[in-house]
């Protein structure tokens, strides 16, 4: 199931206008994670019209509720270039034919505050970043319009899929892959320290992109295994 995380929202109209916007679109899976404001204030019960429900129904958690989810997807408006690769993102064009069948996984959808957006650490806890392109004079969409892009794009590429029915690697296959792919890089000697981290950040991106069905992990892991005799 595919959520829509809010990092601490600041207005409730906002939050009232995102499950207004996931109704409209067939998501029903709101988080908000330590929201500064009653997300059940007046101003987002009218904005939610018929997304109402979605709000009611909303988890209110903290930041450790974001290591739960098999993938985790950030969103930024500020782009790095190809070698920030934590603020290198894909398209939603790229993001839709990546989950396209994936709608039943542990997906979690990262927006960031109205004011700020996210910040690094938060960045580096997501499998990968998607942007909207928009132009570079003013980037920044107010979170509920960035909401609406995302998800028209996802809903336009979800009601083409059919093929929901393939089972995925695991959040744990996921980290013991991770675990065991570190352990084959430090073996090997590089010419500074960074450009072995620079390594582990490059196969978290891959893995977090691959979406790997049970079977994949399973045949990659035993190849990592024979690296490591």
């Amino acid at each position: 199931m595919i959520s829509l995380i809010l990092l601490e929202p600041e207005y409730p109209s906002n939050i009232g206008a995102v499950a207004r916007v996931m109704a409209n679109f067939g998501f029903s899976q709101l988080v908000l994670i330590n929201p500064k404001c009653n997300y059940l204030h007046m101003d987002a019960v009218m904005r939610a019209k018929k997304g109402s429900s979605i709000l009611k129904k909303a988890k209110i958690k903290d930041f450790s509720y974001l290591k739960t989810f098999h993938t985790l997807i950030g969103t930024t408006a500020q782009l790095g270039t190809g070698f920030n690769l934590p603020r290198s993102p894909m398209t939603l064009e790229q993001l839709a034919e990546l989950l396209e069948g994936k709608r039943r996984a542990n997906i979690g959808l990262l927006f960031g505050r109205e004011s700020i957006g996210l910040k690094n650490k938060e960045i580096a806890q997501c499998d990968f970043m998607v942007t909207i392109p928009a132009e570079k004079q003013y980037p920044t969409l107010n979170i509920s319009h960035a909401v609406a892009v995302v998800l028209y794009v996802l809903h336009r590429k979800f009601k083409e899929g059919h093929t929901d029915h393939i089972l995925l690697a695991s959040k744990r296959d996921k980290e013991q892959i991770l675990k065991m792919l570190n352990e084959v890089l430090d073996t090997l000697e590089f010419s500074k320290p960074e450009k072995k981290e620079t390594q582990k950040k490059v196969w978290k991106r891959i893995v977090g992109k691959a979406f790997l069905t049970r079977k994949e992990a399973s045949s990659l892991m035993g190849f990592l295994r024979k690296l490591q005799k």
